[in-house]
């Protein structure tokens, strides 16, 4: 018996599965909690390898990768071939080759700082040699399109099957770094969106990745709020049917008590269901409470919202940037694909109707982990590394900058002025007008859905998602002039620090990284750099 790993470095964590080569059967399938590199969003984690070094992420990575391996439960000496996924962020992170000249917008910085773009035509390298434990298999990275077009945008585009579909279409792979790309004439553009971790169920509250016990929609009906969790298989079935102002249980379901959290598309569900009940305006919740209440005490306050809106808003300031690149408006696209797992688990009709979906796209297709499948076909020769090249060379696509995209800019401001700062959803064109802009359809289209595939991950077949909730990996060090005096503790929202006679332990999953910085911030002596701290030994 031989296997194969396909292997999906998210931003939001990894996820991979085993499989069977002689049988193609999916054997076990694991997944992170979080990412392992100090972060919530690809900006982070690419400034932590600039800062802290390029070794010390890629350790971070690799470590993870081999505790997640183990959740596999397979005898990794089988191991024939590994395929892996993922931006070029974090392809350039896992392979520990440079990645400055990812960060840094414009080809004249990146001559002037003497920067070497590396080839990233795709590679085949040994898995011993990279660090990866009891496993001397070849390890497939395939290539990406532009430096800015990595493979996930790739899987995106060939897994979901638009370059096929007839017609103006846009497709988006939903997620803390939102790929999308705008086809039209025969022509692709395509942008990335650091939509923000809300989308993955982070940095909300009692937010989580899409899990088993996590809220992955909810339903308005006569008697309440119906919620939906995901099983052991990654299957959402009924939970309780609740009053989200009290968090009265109306009607038990059959996941009751089993709910630990919410995902990011429970969250735009909560706040499309909020928005048709008066329960929210903007950013508000309108509850003696000022939260909306869920299932086993699961909330939703008004802070939740504003993040999530942050996201929703990126996300719309994106397509209609890739509109106005192709000359074109929300009327000329008609097809709307969805992939990622809140692409998948998100209601399409809610997500269009609070702006994640082109308004005016009258189909919408939503698949699963894209990067994943590509990741599959791969490991089972369904593709070969030459074929991809191959196709890497025919997909003439033009990236949009987003971060230097005036357009993109100034929609991003009426967005930010819709969930952050109050404006009545009534003032939005108005708006537009200040800047020149179309104008967004005021309703949207009477759509249909259609959902390719019953989860994120593929193939699962009612088998039980491992989850690695803790990747062990610690970056910690003796920080002179530390007085122990717990403050950096105290302030840190992910309780993801300790202080010990000088000596500072940080779990690196659970640090919000170049984002946060609190603990830095705070701390009295001005002492505490995260980046000086090394990977503790094991």
């Amino acid at each position: 018996m031989t296997y194969g790993i396909a292997l999906d470095i998210g931003t939001s964590g990894l996820r991979c599965q085993a499989i069977d080569l002689d049988t193609r059967e999916t054997v076990s399938t694991a997944m992170t909690s979080r990412h392992p590199v100090p972060g919530m969003n690809v900006i982070d984690h690419v400034n932590f390898a600039m800062d802290a070094g390029r070794d010390v992420a890629n350790a971070l990575m690799i470590r993870a990768i081999n505790n997640l391996f183990k959740l596999l439960n397979i005898d990794l000496s089988k191991v024939s071939r590994i395929a892996v996924c993922g931006n070029p962020f974090q392809l350039s992170i896992f392979q520990n080759i440079e990645i400055r000249d990812l960060a840094f917008a414009g080809k004249s910085m990146i001559q002037r700082l003497g920067i070497v773009p590396p080839d990233r035509n795709g590679a085949i390298v040994k898995a011993s040699d990279m660090g990866i434990i009891g496993i001397n298999a070849d390890v497939l990275i395939p290539p990406a399109v532009t430096h800015e077009i990595g493979a996930d945008a790739m899987a995106m585009l060939t897994e979901t099957g638009v370059l096929e579909k007839e017609g103006t279409k846009i497709v988006v792979d939903y997620g803390t770094n939102a790929e999308m790309a705008l086809i039209h004439d025969g022509k692709i553009l395509t942008g990335s969106a650091a939509a923000g971790p809300a989308m993955e169920g982070q940095q909300i509250k009692d937010g989580m990745l899409a899990a088993p016990g996590a809220i992955s929609n909810i339903e308005l009906t006569d008697k309440g709020w119906k919620c939906y969790v995901l099983d052991e298989a990654l299957l959402p079935k009924e939970g309780d049917t609740v009053d989200p102002v009290s968090g009265n249980v109306v009607v038990k379901g059959e996941m009751h008590g089993k709910a630990i959290g919410i995902t990011g598309t429970g969250v735009v569900a909560a706040i499309a269901c909020g928005f048709d009940s008066g329960l929210v305006t903007g950013s508000k919740v309108n509850t003696p409470s000022g939260s909306l209440h869920l299932q086993d005490g699961i909330v939703i306050d008004s802070k939740d919202i504003d993040e999530a809106g942050k996201a929703i808003g990126a996300l719309r300031a994106g397509y209609l940037t890739l509109m106005m690149e192709a000359g074109i408006w929300c009327e000329d696209v008609k097809y709307a694909y969805m992939s990622g797992a809140s692409g998948l688990y998100v209601d399409a009709k809610k997500a269009q109707k609070i702006g994640m979906v082109a308004p005016c796209a009258a189909e919408m297709i939503q698949y699963g982990n894209t990067s994943i499948m590509l990741a599959r076909r791969l490991v089972m020769g369904e593709r070969t590394m030459d074929e991809l090249r191959e196709m890497t060379k025919q997909l003439r696509a033009q990236h949009c900058m987003f971060a230097s995209s005036q357009a993109f800019k100034d929609i991003y401001s009426v967005e930010i002025s819709l969930w952050s700062y109050g404006m009545p959803w009534s003032a939005y064109n108005d708006m537009m007008d200040v800047y020149g802009l179309q104008h967004v359809p005021d309703s949207v289209a009477d759509s249909r859905s259609e959902r390719k595939s019953a989860t994120d991950l593929p193939e699962l077949r009612g088998k039980k998602v491992e989850i690695l909730r803790d990747a062990g990996v610690m970056l910690t060090g003796k920080v002179e002039g530390c007085i122990s005096c717990g403050k950096c503790v105290k302030e840190c929202p992910e309780s993801a620090i300790q202080v010990d006679n000088a000596v500072i332990t940080v779990n690196s999953e659970r640090c919000m990284g170049t984002a946060c910085r609190r603990c830095e911030m705070d701390c009295p002596k001005k002492v505490l750099q995260i980046k000086d701290l090394k990977i503790k030994a094991v």
